[in-house]
């Protein structure tokens, strides 16, 4: 049921996106969400549970790698139970210091993304405790590359211009097996499957012209999920697909695909959509819903993503940092309201000592420096 319950929040928040180009991961949000749902108490706990019930197990894959990692301040102790949960190599240290902290957490994202997201997408501030983030990447061949060339659409948003085209065209009893479509609440729905050449497939999904992405897209996922996508039926009209018959020396089928190179990134702040995440509870600054993760009364008070895709000839990249930013609930540290005088004092220079035994006053021990010892690198 995870991978199940991770499509399921997929296909929730792509249903909310608009008309822009963009890319989101529901499994970089999905693993932060399972982090924290079994530590969580109240109103919170049972969002988080009810939207990610049990841990992601990813696979052991050449393609595809998510690093997580929490970041959390001095005045922080955290539970036993929850640095079980994160080894001591995914846990860190924030300092208060904002220009300290944030390099260190945008070097982090950089680092586990090759450079693709190079910061992290929350910004630390001196009320940020904790920081919990994932970092998803993806690189796979295609098992099949396409060929370069141009498009030039005549008809849509997209007529009259001239587009990095790709071009594939593949023969055989098995080439049409890649091209499946579904019906769905949004119409039928075209789906081509780009095979890479280890573990990770790209599916391609074309709806009908009147249907948004936020109806496409989450159809498309539906349909992978539960496989209701049936087999291409040749009769059947589908979007984006034309059969004709012409003059061969075979009666071989052959799929001639034709689509575009494309980079496309997202930012998304997930709690303008809390709801679909189960953070909506979690939000709220006037108590703590995290007493598994540290006594310390805990909100989540920023929670974002930003990711990018890459589709070419010879293959798909994309890579997803998602994070979570926690703060005081409940109570609040002092203000800093007061000036502080600061006196410095500095012996560098032959000095004499007395030890002095503190309930009677006796003199233990007394002395005068004139060498010091060597420091030694």
């Amino acid at each position: 049921m995870t991978t199940a319950n991770a499509n399921a929040l997929t296909a929730r928040w792509a249903s909310t996106v608009d008309d822009n180009g963009t890319v989101l991961s529901g499994a970089g949000v999905y693993v932060l969400l399972a982090l924290l749902a079994p530590f969580a108490a109240g109103p919170a706990g049972e969002e988080l549970l009810a939207v990610a019930p049990e841990p992601l197990g990813l696979p052991d894959s050449p393609t595809t790698r998510m690093a997580t990692a929490v970041w959390s301040r001095a005045e922080v102790p955290l539970t036993p139970e929850f640095t079980a949960a994160v080894p001591p190599a995914r846990r860190g240290a924030l300092t208060g210091d904002p220009a300290a902290d944030q390099p260190l957490l945008d070097a982090w994202a950089a680092e586990q993304t090759a450079g693709a997201v190079p910061a992290l997408p929350v910004r630390v501030g001196e009320d940020t405790l904790m920081v919990l983030a994932s970092a998803l990447s993806v690189r796979t061949a295609w098992a099949e590359p396409f060929d370069d060339g141009v498009q030039r659409p005549g008809s849509g948003p997209w007529a009259g211009r001239a587009l990095a085209g790709l071009n594939r065209r593949t023969r055989g009893a098995g080439a049409l097996r890649a091209l499946r479509v579904a019906d769905t609440p949004a119409g039928a729905v075209t789906l081509l499957t780009v095979a890479g050449a280890e573990d990770v497939d790209v599916v391609l999904a074309l709806g009908e012209t009147d249907q948004p992405p936020a109806a496409v897209l989450p159809a498309a996922i539906n349909a992978l999920t539960t496989t209701d996508a049936a087999a291409f039926d040749p009769a059947r009209a589908a979007p984006g697909v034309a059969v004709r018959e012409v003059d061969a020396t075979d009666d071989v089928p052959e799929l001639d695909v034709s689509t575009v190179r494309f980079r496309v990134g997202g930012s998304h702040d997930l709690l303008e959509r809390a709801g679909v995440f189960g953070l909506r509870a979690a939000t709220d600054s006037s108590t703590g819903h995290f007493p598994g993760v540290s006594p310390v009364p805990l909100a989540v008070s920023q929670a974002r993503q930003d990711a990018v895709a890459e589709f070419g000839a010879t293959g798909f990249e994309a890579s997803a940092v998602t994070a979570f930013a926690l703060r005081l609930a409940g109570a609040f540290f002092p203000e800093r309201t007061h000036r502080r005088q600061v006196v410095s004092v500095v012996f560098d220079r032959p000095f004499g000592f007395v030890a002095v035994h503190r309930a009677t006053g006796l003199v233990l021990v007394a002395g005068w420096v004139t060498e010091p010892e060597r420091f030694q690198d």
